[in-house]
C-alpha cells in the first residue's frame, strides 16, 4: 500500500533525505512549517513506515574498504531449505552491502564491501563452504559513479 503524503510531506521528507541530522527548527524553516507540525508528521511517517531508521553514512574508501563487488549468482536449486540456508549465509555476512533476487538468467546479485581481492576471496570460499551454488561471476567495480540513499520525490504525485 502507497502512503499518502501532501506537498509539506515531500518537503519534508527531501530535507531528511538529504540530512536527517539537521534541527528540526532548520527543517520547519525549510518547508515553511512551525516546529510542531513538522515532528506531528515525521512522527506519523515514522508510524506509517515511510520512515525507516535513521542512520549515519559512512565513507568505505576512508575505511579502507577499498573493493566494491558485484556479485552475479547462478543456482540450480531452488528448493526452500537451499533458499533459507543461502538467505541465512547472506545475512550473516556483513560484507554484503545489499542482495537482490532477480528474474532473468541471473537469480541473484550482491554488493559486496571488502578491503581487497584477497578478502573477497575469503568471503567467496566462506560463501560457497556454507551454501552449493552453481555459477558465480565477480565483478570488480572500478569507480563509483553514483551512489545515492535518496529517492526521487520530485518526481512523487502528491495530488491525491
Amino acid at each position: 500500500m502507497t502512503a499518502r503524503l501532501d506537498e509539506i510531506d515531500r518537503k519534508i521528507l527531501l530535507q531528511l533525505q538529504s540530512d536527517a541530522a539537521q534541527s528540526l527548527d532548520d527543517i520547519a524553516r525549510k518547508v515553511g512549517s512551525s516546529k510542531t507540525p513538522v515532528w506531528n508528521r515525521i512522527r506519523k511517517m515514522k508510524e506509517a513506515g515511510v520512515i525507516g531508521a535513521q542512520v549515519a553514512l559512512l565513507d568505505a574508501e576512508t575505511l579502507g574498504f577499498d573493493a566494491c563487488f558485484f556479485v552475479l549468482i547462478r543456482t540450480s536449486e531452488h528448493e526452500a531449505e537451499w533458499q533459507t540456508r543461502f538467505l541465512h549465509a547472506l545475512h550473516n555476512r556483513p560484507e554484503v552491502m545489499e542482495a537482490h533476487r532477480l528474474a532473468g538468467d541471473i537469480d541473484y546479485i550482491l554488493k559486496v564491501r571488502v578491503r581487497n581481492a584477497r578478502a573477497y576471496d575469503a568471503f567467496y570460499q566462506a560463501l560457497i563452504s556454507e551454501v552449493r551454488v552453481h555459477n558465480v561471476t565477480a565483478l570488480l567495480s572500478m569507480e563509483e559513479i553514483k551512489s545515492t540513499t535518496e529517492l526521487p520525490l520530485a518526481t512523487l504525485d502528491v495530488s491525491g
